[in-house]
């Protein structure tokens, strides 16, 4: 029996899916030099801008990357679909019933709706919505390509980029930082053509204003992109580096170098803020090294390194020691073979500007600050709120009422004259060239004149905190001055109503309450708030600042003055950036904030208590258990607390009176102590004899005697939790 071997037959391949064609785009707009601020903000909203523009189109792309130099923004989209996708786009109309009569002729509706989608009645479609049966336009819509897609579009695109400033320089009416100069858009290597800004889009760009073209021997001059993947390289060939990230890695490479040349290190206080100036400010970016007089080490170091930062945007340098060395190093635009004639050119420029603050120094000195304080009546703080010389005056006395307060009447002399002094050096030579170093500056003449260390100390940190991650004032004087004059201005203000709105704080004065919520509680100063917030707006009523009538709505029903409120809504703030904190937690402290007392140290202790117990396995079942008992006398609207022994009948109830009275002296004497952890371990205790309570009686019980008792037994025990706080604030899983 002959057998046969059978051949076989090959599964059917699956139909590969089509795949969609793609390719690159690349949108760049050429200016005049934008300033270095608004460059990378730019570019984030370009990238925003473009995402949101693609996909409204339909069109699917990859990675979008944008660029930004001085003189150019640009967004380059990987990927990008070819073609959009066909696609069924449908429009409701009016409904059945409207659309038809009853003999099912269409009516008027129908015949206006179908005529505005360029349809026929008899095209139009039906779809069944939740309010019944309604006509539908059901129309199929072929892809565009790309290339007219944002050939159409993109001029109503890019006005939608925003800056601080803008200007206006043609007839186009486009806003702008700078003048527009050209634009280059390419889909693939083919150039599209609209008009943006009076400026015709194509693919020629701008290389680097002052680089020679190695081909032409000339300066550069309008290159072509060949195709949106060739941009950099392009770009990089006539000298203009487009990519922000590869610039700082260039520049802080550099540095790194030079500085192990002169044996230093750039000084770092700066060393960010100037690293992203001359980022956004070079397109060919280098550094060169120079040097300046060692003459000019006698001036303060802060003198040096601002004239270097400010007006020139150089780095200084220093030795391991931290010391000044008489070196910088500058940013410059330029990369040629020699670049002595640029070095000498900075060294010469800073020369004159050391000369300038070595001259204003000298000069500084030869009058006391004491003698210059009558030169702030000359000097306004604000129009409705009188001159530095009334401010002074008020810091003086506010700064010994805090010293007072603060338990440390030793010092109210020192802080006085630290007051006194505070604002002279605002009218020196030295700070109306530099105001960064007002405070500094301060502190070095009033140290030539002969002051207190104290004294002079505090007048060089009481600015601080100037930014979130500034160290608070480290000596006690400076502490109280700066709260006594961040105090002086946010009651100055609110009394003549000029307080924040919504974003707007032209004065800072969410920064300047800040900063008191950072002293007190980082400093740990137990004060009395609102006697000194009082204090502070009677010394401004005293020089006769009118008040304001600019109305100021509450943070919380019932809380207390507006000033207090907006405190107490920083120490908010504080709690949850700084020390991550619930805003239960904060709600239930706030909630019982004593208006009369308000010590805002005092409540970030009991926040700092409440949040750490919230992760005990009892807390929850604690809170279940006292909510209860809350609502009940809440309901019920009970005052009384009187509780007859004799109607005690149950073990239960006798049980948790005991636990209130016992926990009750426990958790006074912790309150007292500000032992707020201790507190609340007590409060812990009280568990079990509340759900033994309400599991063992029926609170509203027949005997009308009984149930009045039970209610007060209640309310002790929300009496005793409403000593730390608002406890009913806290939410708990399931309640």
């Amino acid at each position: 029996m002959s057998s046969r071997r059978s051949t076989p037959v090959p599964a059917k391949k699956a139909p590969k899916p089509k795949r969609l064609s793609t390719t690159s785009f690349l949108l760049e707009i050429g200016s005049e030099e934008l300033p270095w601020q608004v460059i990378q903000p730019a570019m984030m909203q370009l990238a925003v801008l473009m995402k949101g523009f693609l996909a409204n189109h339909r069109l699917s792309h990859d990675r979008i990357q944008t660029f930004g130099t001085p003189r150019r923004l640009a967004v380059l989209v990987e990927g990008l679909a070819a073609m959009q996708p066909s696609t069924l786009r449908e429009t409701l109309g009016p409904s059945k019933a409207v659309a038809f009569d009853a003999q099912g002729h269409p009516t008027k509706a129908a015949e206006g709706f179908a005529k505005s989608q360029g349809m026929d009645v008899r095209e139009l479609e039906t779809r069944d919505t939740p309010k019944g049966v309604y006509l539908c336009a059901v129309k199929h819509e072929n892809g565009l390509p790309a290339a007219q897609v944002l050939t159409d579009h993109l001029p109503h695109l890019l006005p939608q980029l925003t800056f601080p400033k803008t200007m206006r320089w043609n007839a186009s009416g486009v806003r702008y930082p700078r003048p527009i100069r050209w634009v280059v858009a390419l889909v693939g290597a083919k150039a599209l053509s609209f008009d943006f800004a009076g400026v015709r889009s194509g693919a020629r760009s701008w290389g680097h204003r002052f680089i020679v073209d190695e081909k032409s021997g000339e300066a550069s001059k309008g290159i072509r992109i060949p195709r949106p993947e060739e941009y950099e390289m392009t770009l990089a060939d006539y000298g203009v580096v487009a990519d922000p990230v590869w610039r700082r890695d260039t520049l802080a490479g550099q540095l790194a170098r030079l500085a192990r040349s002169v044996k230093g290190r750039v000084y770092q206080a700066n060393h960010e803020e100037l690293l992203e100036q001359a980022v956004f400010s070079l397109e060919c970016p280098n550094v060169v090294c120079g040097t300046f007089d060692q003459a000019y080490l006698a001036v303060p170091h802060e003198v040096l390194i601002a004239s270097m930062e400010e007006h020139q945007g150089f780095f200084s340098v220093v030795n391991r020691k931290g010391e000044l060395l008489p070196r910088f190093f500058a940013p410059t635009n330029m990369d040629m073979i020699n670049m002595e004639l640029i070095r000498v050119g900075n060294e010469r420029v800073l020369a004159a500007r050391l000369a300038d603050a070595r001259y204003f120094f000298d000069e500084d000195r030869k009058v006391k600050l004491a003698d210059r304080v009558q030169e702030l009546r000359g000097v306004v703080f604000h129009k409705k709120l009188g001159s530095l010389y009334d401010k002074t005056q008020r810091i003086m006395n506010l700064v010994s009422d805090l010293a007072e307060a603060g338990g440390v009447p030793e010092m109210v002399a020192s802080c006085q004259r630290a007051a006194f002094l505070s604002k002279a050096d605002l009218v020196t030579g030295m700070v109306g060239e530099f105001p960064t170093l007002q405070g500094v500056m301060g502190e070095k003449y009033a140290a030539h004149d002969g002051e207190s260390v104290e004294v002079s100390q505090a007048i060089g940190e009481y600015y601080r905190p100037r930014t979130p991650d500034d160290a608070i004032p480290e000596t006690t004087v400076g502490r109280f001055l700066s709260l006594a004059d961040r105090l002086d201005t946010l009651a100055a203000f609110f009394h003549a109503g000029i307080v924040p709105s919504g974003s707007e704080d032209p004065f800072g004065l969410r920064r300047s309450a800040f900063g008191v919520i950072r002293i007190v509680v980082e400093a740990g100063l137990n004060l009395n708030v609102t006697d000194v917030l009082r204090r502070a707006e009677g010394l401004v009523v005293e020089q006769g600042v009118k008040a304001g009538g600019h109305p100021f709505a509450p943070l919380r029903a019932g809380s207390g003055p507006p000033l207090q409120q907006f405190l107490e809504d920083r120490l908010r703030y504080y709690g949850r950036i700084v020390a991550g904190y619930r805003e239960d937690v904060m709600d239930s402290v706030l909630a019982r904030a004593d208006d009369a007392t308000c010590n805002l140290r005092d409540l970030f202790l009991r926040m700092d208590a409440l949040q750490a117990i919230t992760s005990r396995r009892a807390f929850d079942s604690l809170i279940v258990g006292f909510k209860r008992a809350h609502r009940i006398v809440e309901k019920e609207a009970w005052t009384d607390r009187t509780v007859d022994a004799k109607l005690l009948t149950h073990p239960t109830e006798r049980t948790l009176r005991e636990s209130v009275e016992t926990a009750g002296r426990a958790v006074g004497q912790a309150l007292d102590a500000r032992d707020y952890h201790g507190a609340l371990k007590q409060l812990i205790g009280l568990k079990s004899p509340i759900d033994q309570f309400f599991d063992g009686v029926l609170v509203n019980a027949p005997e009308l005697d009984v149930r009045a008792n039970r209610l007060s037994l209640l309310r002790q025990v929300d009496d005793l939790f409403s000593a730390f706080g608002d406890l009913s604030q806290i939410e708990v899983q399931g309640q």
